[in-house]
């Protein structure tokens, strides 16, 4: 099967890379770029550490969900338990199993890989990898966790995989994380193919490849 049907790794070429503006999180980014047909564009974008998220789904067929203010769009969202990739070494996985205690003061016995996404690639360079995580039993927080700025008016809950479909469906659900995960999930159920899904250690190749999200252009 040819591989041009699916994403490949390509970096043009770039003759000027600036920083605009640090954040605490992510800085703002104008590359001047020279394309195949050798066009000079330049692109603005968000540079971002990479986040994970987990689809925590009990034997009730219930989904774990936090309700978080968003500052940028001024709402209130379920999402699923979710966080950055700030922690310099850490394992994806133990980031997700250390959110969703975090979040949730869950723990899982069985981890997959849902799904793995770029949230939004026009404009940021955000990769987001989805656990599904089941055999749910509560946990505490790790020690030291403080709860901080929009995670302390946090509140988690559980809600059925059904109506946070037919939510999504209505538009009154809007989270990426949560309608990426949520719908993968029910796919993943209808079809039959849960026990399928990648395990929790798979290659994560956007991540993994030489010089990282930048591929080439940090080599």
């Amino acid at each position: 099967m040819s591989q041009e049907r699916w994403d490949r790794d390509e970096c043009w070429q770039v003759v000027d890379h600036q920083v605009k503006a640090t954040g605490r999180v992510c800085n703002f980014v104008d590359d001047a770029v020279v394309t195949p047909s050798g066009e000079h564009i330049n692109r603005q974008y968000m540079s971002h550490p990479g986040a994970v998220g987990i689809i925590a789904f009990d034997d009730q067929d219930r989904v774990a969900v936090v309700r978080q203010y968003r500052h940028p769009v001024r709402m209130v969202l379920v999402e699923p338990p979710a966080g950055l990739l700030d922690v310099d070494g850490e394992d994806f996985l133990m980031a997700a199993q250390r959110e969703l205690a975090e979040e949730a003061m869950l723990a899982a016995d069985d981890w997959r890989v849902l799904v793995d996404i770029v949230t939004t690639p026009g404009g940021c360079q955000e990769s987001l990898r989805i656990y599904l995580a089941r055999g749910l039993h509560e946990a505490p927080r790790p020690e030291g966790f403080v709860l901080e700025g929009e995670e302390v008016s946090m509140k988690a809950g559980w809600e059925p995989l059904d109506d946070l479909v037919e939510a999504i469906y209505a538009g009154q659900c809007q989270s990426p994380t949560l309608v990426t995960g949520v719908m993968a999930l029910e796919l993943a159920r209808r079809t039959g193919r849960i026990d399928q899904l990648r395990p929790a250690d798979s290659p994560w190749s956007i991540r993994e490849r030489p010089g990282g999200i930048n591929g080439a252009l940090a080599e």
